[in-house]
């Protein structure tokens, strides 16, 4: 396939993927690894949110695309490296430890914004995912610790499912993280916290039906890597 009708493909499959789902659901195309002119393609149709999961190639992304995109965080992010994305960044979902969340806190007071952030909570059997345990957000809450965070705006949960093809498994995990969501709502505004940020490319269908809102698609979109 030249690259000319590779390109024309973005816009559509994207398209096609917000026509199959509900209307409240949020699609981010996973744009990590592609160019920047697949980006631009897929922008052509008016989508704003794409997600990349290396700080590197995000703000490369960030100085040479147009400013309307809103860019998500959605990899594993180092503490110090909160301070190249903090300026710009719509949302970082992968919160996964109280030590981000200060720094997040830091870095977004130092550049006078309010950052929105995910609660990523470890769902999945594989012990190479990150993510807080119910137990620990729940001990947050208590002592009030994020009540202190005042430039962060904790819009809900993110998890990732095992990479298995058992969908009994993935249905089991992602009903799990919409549990996590229900038990915590209450501490938080009900108008801001409001995401549950689960599905991919070949799960997202099973996420939508357990509740998600928010799903990050990326080869059914791009392709796979090359």
């Amino acid at each position: 396939m030249d690259n000319i009708k590779k390109f024309e493909m973005i816009a559509s499959k994207i398209d096609s993927i917000k026509r199959s789902i509900p209307a409240n659901v949020t699609l981010i195309a996973v744009s990590k690894t592609k160019p920047e002119e697949l980006i631009l393609e897929g922008m052509s149709n008016g989508h704003l949110d794409f997600g990349e999961n290396k700080v590197q190639e995000l703000v490369l992304k960030y100085q040479n695309l147009p400013k309307t995109i809103r860019w998500h965080m959605i990899g594993h992010l180092q503490r110090n490296k909160v301070k190249y994305i903090a300026p710009f960044v719509h949302m970082i979902h992968g919160v996964d430890s109280e030590r981000l969340l200060l720094e997040i806190n830091k870095q977004a007071k130092k550049c006078n914004r309010k950052i929105k952030c995910l609660l990523q909570f470890h769902i999945a059997t594989e012990n190479n995912k990150f993510g807080f345990s119910l137990e620990e957000i729940e001990d947050l809450l208590k002592q009030k610790k994020l009540d202190l965070l005042e430039n962060l705006e904790i819009c809900g949960v993110m998890g990732m499912a095992t990479f298995t093809e058992n969908e009994q498994i993935i249905r089991h995990e992602f009903n799990s993280l919409k549990t996590y969501f229900e038990a915590i709502k209450s501490h938080f505004e009900s108008h801001l916290f409001d995401t549950i940020s689960m599905g991919m490319s070949g799960d997202y269908p099973i996420a939508i039906d357990c509740g998600s809102n928010m799903i990050r698609v990326g080869s059914s979109i791009f392709g796979e890597r090359e």
